[in-house]
C-alpha cells in the first residue's frame, strides 16, 4: 500500500485490504473513507469487511462511495463535515484519484467559502456605510454565506507527464520547498528505464528490469492525478483533464514526452514485433531484437534511422553494433551483411565522436547509407521500402530486401501538445533554450523530450534540466528573475561493442561537455569504464538518485 499524504490531517492510496488496516492503525488514523462502490473489480475487498477490521482497531469507517468523478454536493459536504472534527481521515479507492479529487473539492469548497463570506462581509459593511454614514452601529450584524458550487482547485506547479523529466523536476522542486504543492497528471500504470532497452536488445539486460510500477516512484508529497490532459488554457491557468474536471496552476511544467510515430511507417503497425522486423524503442518488442540477433546465423541485417529529432540519436546505431558485436564474439560475423539506412547525411552529428564509430563500422563491415528514409515494410515478403534523396538529382524509392530489420520509427510531438497554444510551428513547446520559460507564457515551462530545445533528447538532458528548472520557477515564487542557463547538455553512450562504449557528451553547437577528465575516461574513444557506467551504475542511479532529487554530476 503506498500513501499519499495530502495534507497533515489526510491520506490516500489505492485500495486497501483488512491487513493494510493495521498500518493505517499504527499511523492514528481514527477515520477510514471508501470513495469506491463495491465490486467494482473481482480482487475487491468489500467495505463490509474493511469496516469490520476498521471498527475492531478503534477506526471509523465510512463510505462516501462514487465512480468516475460524479462526487455529488452532498458527498462534498459529508467529507467537509469529517474534516472539520480535526481527525485523521484516509480515503482509498482504487487508484487514490477520486479520494484525491474529492479532498480537492473539499478544499476548493473552503476557499470558495471563505472568499464569499469575505466579499459578503465587505458588501455588508458597504451597504451599512452607505444608509448609516461612515460610523456603522455597533451591533451591525454580519451575514454569513455558503458556496454554490465547487471552486476551481489549485496547486502551486502542476506538472504535465510523470515520465523521467516530470519525477526528476517534482523531486528537484520538493528539495528547494519541502510543502510546495505539486500535483502530477500521468495516466500511465508503468514507469519505464527507457535507455535500458538497447541493453535488452544486446541480451544484457532482462525488459522486467526497466519497468516499475507508476504508483512507486511517484513523490508521496505530490498528488498523482490518473489522467490524460486534453486541453491546455494558459490564459486562464488551467489544463483541462480527460475526465471533463479542471485543474488550476501558479505554474505549469510540460513534461510530457514525444510520440513514437510507429504509424509513419507503411505497414509497420502490421509487422512488428514479427517477420523478422523489431525496435528497441519499445519493451514490447526490445526482447524480439534480442530474440532474432540470437538466433540468426547470417542474412541481411538492415538498421534504420528517420529524420531528426528523435530520442537518442545514437540509439540506432547502438542496436547496430550490439548485433554486429554478438556475431563477431560467435564467429558468424562474415555471414552477415549488414546494412545502415540513415535520413541524415553523417554517421553522429558531432565529429569528434565520428573517428571511433567508423572503426567500428569498419571493423564489423557495415555498408552506411545515408538520405535513405524508411517510408513502408512488406514483413510477409520482409522487404522495406526507402526515399533516396541524393544532394544532387531527384528522389526515389529503393527496395531493399531483409532477414532482420531493426526500425527506429519516426517520433512528433504528442497531439494534445501539437494542437496547443504552448507549441511552436513545428509542434514542440516553446521554450527559451536556456531557462526553459515559456517564450509567451511565464508561467510556463518546458524539459525533456517534449520541448524544441535545440539538444539531443536523452535521459541525460533531462537529469540536467531538472534541477535548473526547479531553481528557476524557485526564483520566481521568490519574485526573482530565472538565473539558472541550461547549456544543452546531452549524453549518449553508444554501445560499440559488449564490454565498450564511446560516452559521447555535447551541448549546444556540438559543444563537448564531457564529465570526466580523459584520464579517468576519454570520450572520443571506446572504453571499459563507460560501459561499467551505463551497465553498471546509471540503472542504479536513475531509480536511486534521479527519481530521489539527488542531483548528483549535475
Amino acid at each position: 500500500m503506498k500513501i499519499s499524504q495530502l495534507s497533515d490531517q489526510y491520506s490516500v492510496s489505492e485500495q486497501i485490504t483488512e491487513a493494510d488496516i493495521d498500518q493505517l492503525a499504527s499511523k492514528g488514523v481514527q477515520t477510514l473513507i471508501c470513495n469506491r462502490p463495491d465490486n467494482e473489480a473481482a480482487d475487491q475487498t468489500a467495505f463490509a469487511d474493511i469496516a469490520q477490521k476498521a471498527e475492531s482497531l478503534g477506526i471509523k469507517a465510512v463510505s462516501i462511495a462514487f465512480t468516475g468523478t460524479q462526487m455529488s454536493d452532498r458527498q462534498i459536504s459529508e467529507l467537509a463535515d469529517i474534516l472539520a472534527g480535526n481527525q485523521r481521515v484516509h480515503a482509498y479507492c482504487r487508484t487514490g484519484n477520486r479520494s484525491t479529487k474529492i479532498w480537492q473539492a473539499v478544499q476548493a469548497l473552503t476557499d470558495q467559502t471563505k472568499a464569499d463570506q469575505t466579499k459578503e462581509n465587505q458588501t455588508t459593511i458597504e451597504q451599512d456605510r452607505a444608509s448609516q454614514g461612515s460610523n456603522p452601529s455597533p451591533g451591525a450584524e454580519v451575514k454569513k454565506t455558503t458556496a454554490a458550487h465547487c471552486a476551481k482547485p489549485t496547486y502551486t506547479v502542476v506538472i504535465v507527464g510523470a515520465g523521467t523529466a516530470g519525477i526528476a523536476v517534482a523531486t528537484s522542486l520538493l528539495k528547494r520547498k519541502a510543502k510546495i504543492r505539486i500535483c502530477l497528471i500521468d495516466p500511465a500504470e508503468q514507469h519505464a528505464y527507457q535507455p535500458g532497452w538497447t541493453m535488452v536488445g544486446g541480451g544484457v539486460f532482462d525488459v522486467e528490469t526497466t519497468l516499475r510500477p507508476m504508483h512507486t516512484v511517484i513523490p508521496d508529497e505530490t498528488t498523482w492525478l490518473k489522467n490524460a490532459v486534453t486541453r491546455f488554457d494558459p490564459d486562464n491557468n488551467r489544463v483541462h483533464l480527460d475526465d471533463g474536471s479542471e485543474i488550476y496552476y501558479n505554474h505549469l511544467v510540460v513534461a510530457a514526452g514525444l510520440e513514437i510515430h510507429w504509424a509513419g511507417i507503411k505497414g509497420l503497425p502490421e509487422t512488428l514485433g514479427k517477420n523478422g522486423v523489431t525496435s528497441n524503442y519499445s519493451y514490447k518488442t526490445a526482447p524480439y531484437t534480442w530474440e532474432l540477433v540470437s538466433s540468426l546465423k547470417g542474412g541481411k541485417a538492415v538498421f534504420t534511422q528517420p529524420p531528426m529529432p528523435i530520442k537518442c540519436a545514437g540509439a540506432p546505431q547502438k542496436a547496430m553494433y550490439l548485433s554486429a558485436s554478438h556475431w563477431r564474439r560467435n564467429s558468424v560475423l562474415d555471414k552477415f551483411d549488414i546494412g545502415f539506412y540513415n535520413a541524415g547525411g553523417v554517421l553522429f552529428g558531432v565529429p569528434a565522436y565520428v573517428p571511433a564509430l567508423q572503426s567500428y563500422v569498419e571493423r564489423y563491415a557495415i555498408h552506411l547509407n545515408f538520405l535513405h528514409n524508411l517510408i513502408a515494410v512488406d514483413g510477409d515478403n520482409k522487404t522495406a521500402t526507402f526515399t533516396h534523396t541524393p544532394a544532387e538529382g531527384e528522389a526515389r524509392e529503393v527496395n531493399v530486401d531483409f532477414d532482420m530489420l531493426h526500425v527506429c520509427p519516426p517520433q512528433r510531438a504528442p497531439e494534445f501538445i501539437r494542437n496547443s497554444p504552448l507549441a511552436d510551428a513545428a509542434g514542440w513547446v516553446d521554450v527559451h533554450p536556456q531557462t526553459l520559460q515559456h517564450t509567451r507564457f511565464n508561467n510556463v515551462w518546458g524539459l525533456g523530450d517534449v520541448t524544441n530545445t535545440p539538444n539531443a533528447k536523452t535521459m541525460a538532458a533531462a537529469r540536467k534540466q531538472a534541477p535548473l528548472l526547479a531553481h528557476n520557477i524557485c526564483a520566481t515564487l521568490d519574485k526573482l528573475p530565472p538565473s539558472a542557463h541550461y547549456t544543452g547538455y546531452g549524453s549518449c553512450p553508444l554501445t560499440v561493442e559488449h564490454g565498450k562504449i564511446v560516452l559521447a557528451e555535447f551541448g549546444y553547437e556540438g559543444k563537448l561537455l564531457p564529465t570526466f577528465p580523459t584520464w579517468i575516461n576519454d570520450g572520443t574513444k571506446a572504453t571499459s569504464q563507460a560501459w561499467h557506467l551505463k551497465a553498471d551504475f546509471l540503472p542504479w542511479f536513475y531509480w536511486n538518485g534521479m527519481l530521489k532529487g539527488r542531483e548528483w554530476l549535475v
